[in-house]
């Protein structure tokens, strides 16, 4: 981006080359995709990102159901996971549980939960959709947001890198065409083009 300076400095100078000039101006526009298009893009991104994510939400929400189910046994050892919505880490036991889906059946199935050292016959809260299976807890709102953000930032870097990718590109290519010029002009001063009139 150091070009961009050129574009003011370079306007009288005589030394000045027309790629010198096109590279600055290159330069320039890149700059200005990168500091007005990709927050918009950035912006955009997140904003669709926050209505189709919030219309999940709205959807998990309308969809699942929290019951209360009676652990039968413990089918394995506890398990470290990482919540989604949260930053600490839980310790989540696999059981066999039994629960009433919504529509008053019975059912039963493994499940995890979030208690240590289960025992038969411990109660425990657990999610289900409207045919009574188990099912992941619904997003939470807030939660949504934080991912709608981090898309949008994702967007805004990505246009970002690839403006200064395509910046670059386009210089490179100048760049070359400039060497093949030079190399052209080389070869038509020929061999001895320094010693013309020396009498050598």
């Amino acid at each position: 981006m150091r070009a961009i300076g050129g574009l003011w400095r370079w306007r009288h100078n005589p030394l000045r080359r027309g790629t010198d000039l096109a590279e600055s101006w290159v330069a320039l526009a890149a700059l200005l995709l990168i500091l007005l298009a990709a927050p918009l893009l950035g912006g955009l991104a997140g904003a669709a990102t926050e209505r189709a994510l919030q219309r999940s939400v709205q959807e998990q929400h309308r969809s699942r159901h929290e019951v209360t189910a009676t652990v039968v046994r413990e089918l394995s050892g506890g398990t470290l996971t990482v919540d989604p919505e949260t930053t600490a880490r839980d310790v989540r036991s696999r059981v066999l549980a039994e629960w009433t889906a919504p529509d008053g059946t019975e059912r039963h199935g493994p499940v995890m939960v979030r208690v240590q050292d289960p025992r038969p016959g411990d109660r425990v809260r657990i999610w289900t959709d409207d045919q009574g299976h188990a099912v992941t807890r619904p997003l939470d709102p807030g939660t949504a947001t934080t991912h709608a953000v981090l898309a949008g930032f994702g967007a805004a870097v990505l246009t970002a890198c690839l403006v200064e990718g395509v910046r670059r590109l386009v210089v490179w290519r100048m760049v070359r065409r400039r060497y093949a010029r030079w190399d052209r002009a080389w070869e038509q001063a020929g061999p001895d083009w320094g010693r013309t009139g020396t009498g050598s």
